[in-house]
């Protein structure tokens, strides 16, 4: 699995980091979406394909 997001699209709603924390961070100054694992290890596959579903900008790619 990759993961790569559009920060230009995130809205920091802050759903991706609370579907899967060792994957997803914020920025503190303003909310957006960081990405901590491109290339996260398969017991958290189901968490980012989470994080992805409930993002309301369609910010994050996933690449099985």
């Amino acid at each position: 699995m990759k993961v790569t997001i559009d920060q230009d699209k995130c809205v920091a709603s802050g759903q991706c980091v609370t579907a899967a924390l060792d994957v997803f961070d914020q920025r503190d100054e303003d909310g957006i979406v960081v990405l901590l694992d491109a290339n996260p290890p398969a017991h958290l596959a189901d968490d980012v394909r989470q994080a992805a579903a409930v993002c309301p900008a369609l910010a994050i790619i996933i690449e099985e």
